[in-house]
């Protein structure tokens, strides 16, 4: 194997192993848990995980889905979460090569992984992950695209167009429209892809939910708030605009070229 193979596999490794810590980020994030104490255990046992139980992907495969001791079901979520963050990581090195930018984008996209999961999971977005994301988003944009000036605009794009159609749904309706989770969320998103970036996440999450949405009207299963919690599709329209949100831009700049 080339050099470059042997990195890529690393690097895929590391994906994997970054996506066994976001299973416990996300499972005791939401529960205000420690995420680095104690060991990780079968939450319905208590069995502390030894290292053979603890290896990406394999660990899960092999005990077939179950706990060791007690033979607990464990969530498929495990396996998916680490193969969607070892993805995650590849589709980026792919598309930026061996850059800093790449190495920033590739920690965006790690916290975007865990907003998915948890706001799926737990409908909650948490402070811990997007407060501290638009300071670093903001920080890295000083010396990497999309620059601080777009950096700035895009942070206060991405929170004031979700804060403003929040409010003025609560206006109409009474009723509260868009949670401050994912107002922050999208300011987060703004801090690190840029104004326009957020602009290609807000069409790519909207189509997205709406398609959900008129999907589960149509199978009869319920209204548009009950398919998925809006923070799902914002993680993956800024995963999209990460990776191609340029070219998307190019390509419709394209269409109008006279």
């Amino acid at each position: 194997m080339t050099p470059d193979t042997i990195a890529t596999l690393v690097f895929a490794a590391v994906g994997l192993c970054i996506g066994s810590f976001l299973n416990v980020v996300i499972h005791r994030l939401p529960r205000g848990a420690s995420v680095v104490s104690p060991p990780s255990r079968c939450p319905s046992c208590n069995y502390e995980l030894g290292w053979s139980d603890n290896i990406p992907l394999l660990s899960w495969l092999f005990l077939r889905g179950r706990c060791r001791k007690c033979g607990s079901r464990i969530s498929i979520r495990y396996p998916l979460v680490e193969l969607l963050t070892m993805m995650v990581f590849l589709l980026h090195l792919w598309m930026f090569g061996w850059t800093m930018l790449m190495g920033v984008r590739v920690a965006f996209a790690t916290a975007m992984v865990a907003l998915f999961a948890i706001d799926l999971e737990h409908h909650l977005l948490p402070n811990a992950i997007t407060l501290p994301g638009i300071a670093a988003g903001l920080i890295v944009s000083l010396v990497l695209p999309p620059g601080i000036v777009d950096s700035i605009l895009g942070t206060l794009l991405g929170g004031g167009v979700l804060w403003a159609i929040g409010e003025a749904y609560y206006r109409y309706s009474g009723q509260e429209g868009m949670g401050g989770g994912d107002v922050k969320m999208l300011a987060m998103v703004g801090a690190f892809l840029g104004w326009k970036l957020v602009l290609v996440t807000l069409v790519l999450s909207s189509v997205a939910g709406s398609l959900i949405g008129v999907l589960v009207i149509a199978i009869k299963r319920g209204g548009m708030k009950y398919a998925l919690p809006y923070g799902t599709f914002l993680a993956l329209g800024a995963l999209a605009a990460s990776l191609v949100g340029e070219r998307i831009i190019a390509w419709y700049l394209g269409m109008y070229e006279f």
